[in-house]
């Protein structure tokens, strides 16, 4: 089983990459999150690396963090989530917006990933609750400290954001800045389509 790979990046997209190896060439498939954090090409980088073996098919999955990794073995240990889905869980969810929304049973904040729907979401819930703390042992439950209302609308129009394409950091910086021009609280619809002006403008 391949654990880790460490070689020059060949090529890059959104969905996966290839990594050379001392001449060998091994594609891999990425979340969005590891792909805004890769370097240019041919500059060498680091993957924690899952290996994934069908009957048909060897497909390694690869990530810039450990902690994502774990994440997506996690969720592929769910029955009905295959590996394809738990990238786009971790393609449109931080890992700490994953762990809190698992813990505190954000069914609705979990349906927002393409591909997630109320069953899909109930049972990553009901199997993951009592294990995702170890992905952040340091997270106190979401229970015990309850976000903010505010808090709460920031974090759900980051989450529809990055779904419709934005780079995270993008998102965050422009969400922050339609905050700060709204001095009262905004409603979810409203901050994610000034949001979309913000980018719009670049």
């Amino acid at each position: 089983m391949i654990a880790s790979l460490t070689g020059r990046l060949a090529f890059k997209a959104p969905t996966h990459l290839v990594l050379d190896v001392h001449g060998v060439g091994y594609e891999v498939f990425i979340p969005l999150s590891t792909y805004y954090g890769l370097p240019n090409l041919s500059e060498s980088t680091s993957l924690s690396v899952h290996t994934h073996v069908r009957e048909d098919a060897i497909q390694l999955f690869g990530f810039l963090t450990s902690q994502e990794k774990d994440a997506f073995v996690l969720l592929t240990s769910v029955s009905g989530v295959g590996p394809k889905l738990a990238l786009s869980v971790l393609s449109a969810l931080p890992v700490s917006d994953l762990v809190s929304a698992i813990q505190s049973g954000d069914v609705e904040k979990l349906t927002t990933v393409p591909g997630i729907g109320n069953k899909s979401a109930s049972r990553l819930v009901l199997e993951l609750k009592d294990k995702v703390g170890k992905l952040q042992p340091g997270l106190s439950p979401a229970s015990d400290s309850p976000r903010q209302g505010q808090d709460a609308t920031f974090d759900d129009a980051l989450s529809a954001l990055v779904n419709l394409g934005y780079r995270p950091q993008d998102a965050k910086e422009a969400l922050k800045q339609v905050k700060r021009s709204n001095a009262e609280s905004i409603v979810l619809k409203d901050m994610i389509r000034e949001s979309l002006k913000e980018l719009a403008r670049g």
